[in-house]
């Protein structure tokens, strides 16, 4: 091995040589030679892709491979009107609706009304999310409601997708007429001697032909971004039509190295072993390390790269364990295949914030793999990455902060936040569906691991962790309450006195007010500057608030929609989550009836309260009017920091006032 030449792109081939056959027995020699090229090479090689891993298990399809995501457009159509539904002279009556159909999870129902023979079409548009190369057909079908229980179909419109016109801006796509085309039905069709039961065949007739039309507006919008992710963990907002794409302004390098201490999660040979490879999955493009096989400590070392558009999106690594090299799933496949179908297991995963990472610094850090599961929040061991993100023009880095995130058109032609999530489900399984085709697969669960496919759905942890979170983002209003209530009750002189000459200084000079403002969370920032993280964040079981879940809470999370638990357990849930949702209530019941208050001040709902504080308004105004302003400040800063001896246990009196103003409370059933 230690004669092996090393060969390192763009070196050219090394020249492939003659090589002496050896027996394996000394006494016998062999006679021939063999012509080899062999070196040692990266992972940058052409051939690596094609080179046989030691510990893959000598399976091919557990190869490293890249995968590229399609592109997937909005399909906008909206139904206008349709003409010559039925012959002239016919006495119809009924109602007509369209049936707007495009595969398995894509339809849509649109009524219309009708005026004679013609029908206008109300409901607005219809969006679709399809992928290119469009090998689909947008099925129309025109049905007349005959009766409560009897539908007839007027006919069919099939449009092939490839022949839809693009657009990337605002313009609106000229609406077309359509035929509508009848259904034949088996039965209808005429024989091959154009006869029918020895009959013979019916005159040709010659008149005019009756031709139902449709007419309709349809169009691929490529100025929108197609959210296959959740919105606050996207990897890429670009559009879909490249005609607008900006130019990269970076490169993400990210390094698999090794993975450690990983939980088993198979048996072979009498001990716990586990199947390990990586996902990685930024923009369009994922990526798939190769399987290390029987290691709880694989060692992957592979290397990829990623073109950046954005800052501000997310990197995502997730560790599964292959479920095709398990003893039990190849018995099961061998026994006919019984039994649900094996998944790939879950380790764990991890999301790095481009935003978080210093432009042309390399970070290597292990991060820990945790995962949840019904039993409870497990670690299952510490992956090891290196990512660098290396800017090519700071210029484009800094201008896109204030940039808008998503394109143009979401802003200009928004979408509905429940169309956006009705869309993103429907673009989640089309990605899906083509990875799972592709060789080697990556498996649905995985895929939707991911993307974070189920982040919507609701759960009690989830909902405890926001409600922390909220706290501690109020937490920093209350501390600074807290703080400004000190000084005014003098629990430090120093602090008091220095804020009230503070105070007076602002007061005399007021145009300073906005410059100290700006320089004081100006120096705020240079100080936590001692104090910015050294690496990425990673996944906090305490923020998660899975360490203090319950395991009915947990069990309730994995739960299935519909609910498969007996009606008694649904029961005690369903009390828990009432209990939950009438603190939720009442919290934010007092924060509305807080601000009614003040609606309450000029309502003249409560005259005697109005009218004091109307008159108190009168008297404000005109000691304002002949009263230096100046003044006014330091007499107010004089009452606000008074010391201690001359303030009272009791409420200010304006706070009294104010909570006996009245609220729509009173009108609550």
């Amino acid at each position: 091995m230690s004669e092996i030449p090393t060969r390192k792109p763009p070196d050219s081939p090394l020249a492939p040589q003659w090589y002496r056959l050896e027996a394996r027995k000394e006494e016998k020699r062999a006679k021939g030679e063999i012509m080899l090229a062999i070196w040692l090479g990266t992972q940058a090689d052409e051939a690596f892709p094609d080179a046989w891993q030691s510990d893959t298990g000598g399976i091919a399809l557990n190869r490293s491979k890249v995968y590229i995501s399609p592109r997937l457009w909005y399909l906008r159509i909206e139904l206008l009107r349709a003409q010559d539904l039925f012959p002239p002279g016919k006495d119809v009556r009924g109602d007509v609706f369209a049936f707007v159909d495009l595969g398995p999870g894509q339809a849509h129902f649109r009524p219309a009304i009708r005026r004679g023979g013609s029908a206008a079409f109300h409901g607005g548009e219809i969006i679709f999310v399809v992928a290119e190369p469009f090998a689909e057909q947008l099925v129309i079908k025109v049905v007349h409601k005959v009766s409560k229980d009897k539908d007839e179909l007027i006919g069919v419109v099939r449009l092939p997708l490839y022949n839809v016109a693009k657009r990337h801006d605002r313009k609106p796509v000229e609406a077309r007429w359509v035929d509508i085309q009848k259904e034949k039905k088996p039965d209808d069709a005429p024989p091959a001697n154009g006869k029918k039961d020895g009959a013979p065949a019916p005159p040709a007739k010659n008149g005019p032909k009756f031709t139902s039309r449709l007419q309709i507006a349809v169009s691929l919008d490529g100025g929108y971004h197609v959210l296959d992710e959740t919105t606050h963990h996207t990897s890429d907002v670009q559009p879909t039509d490249r005609r607008l794409w900006k130019p990269a302004m970076g490169i993400l390098e990210l390094g698999i190295l090794a993975a450690y201490a990983l939980l088993p999660t198979k048996t072979r040979d009498g001990r716990g072993t586990a199947d390990a490879y990586c996902i990685a999955k930024y923009g369009k493009k994922w990526i798939r390390t190769r399987t290390v096989v029987g290691s709880l400590s694989p060692q992957w070392h592979e290397q990829y790269t990623w073109e950046v558009y954005d800052p501000c999106t997310v990197l995502t690594v997730g560790v599964f364990d292959n479920h095709i090299l398990n003893e039990e799933n190849k018995k099961q496949q061998q026994n006919g295949g019984g039994g649900p179908p094996p998944r790939d297991a879950i380790i764990g995963k991890l999301r790095i914030r481009l935003s978080t990472l210093r432009t042309d610094r390399t970070y290597t850090h292990s991060y820990p793999l945790i995962s949840l599961e019904r039993s409870g929040v497990k670690r299952k061991g510490e992956l090891e990455i290196a990512v660098r993100f290396s800017c090519t023009s700071q210029f484009h880095l800094l201008h896109a902060y204030v940039n808008p995130l998503l394109p143009k058109l979401h802003y200009t032609e928004p979408l509905s936040v429940r169309q956006v999530e009705g869309l993103r489900r429907i673009a989640t399984n089309i990605l899906i569906a083509y990875l799972h085709r592709s060789e080697p697969p990556i498996r649905p669960e995985v895929v939707r691991y991911m993307l974070d496919a189920d982040a919507r759905t609701w759960s009690y942890r989830k909902t405890k962790a926001t409600w922390k979170r909220m706290l501690n983002v109020f937490s920093s209003l209350r501390n600074l309450y807290l703080w400004f209530r000190d000084v005014c009750y003098w629990k430090s002189k120093v602090t008091t006195i220095f804020v009230f000459f503070l105070y007076m200084i602002l007061v005399c000079f007021p145009e300073q007010i906005l410059p100290t403002l700006f320089l004081y969370m100006c120096l705020i920032g240079a100080w936590h500057w001692r104090y910015q993280p050294s690496h990425p964040p990673h996944m906090d079981i305490r923020l998660s608030q899975a360490a203090q879940t319950l395991d009915d809470e947990l069990d309730e999370e994995f739960d299935t929609y519909p609910s498969s638990k007996p009606p008694e357990v649904v029961r005690a849930r369903y009390d828990r989550l009432r209990s939950l949702a009438s603190r939720i209530q009442i919290f934010f019941s007092d924060m509305v009836t807080q601000l009614e208050r003040f609606n309450a001040l000029l309502s003249w709902r409560d005259p005697r309260a109005t009218a004091i504080f109307t008159l108190f308004c009168f008297v404000i105004a005109i000691i304002l009017y002949v009263t230096p302003l100046r003044l006014v400040g330091v007499l107010f800063g004089l009452y606000i920091f008074r010391p201690p001896r001359f303030r009272g246990r009791m409420p200010h009196p304006a706070t009294n006032f104010f909570r006996r103003l009245p609220a729509l409370s009173d009108c609550i059933l």
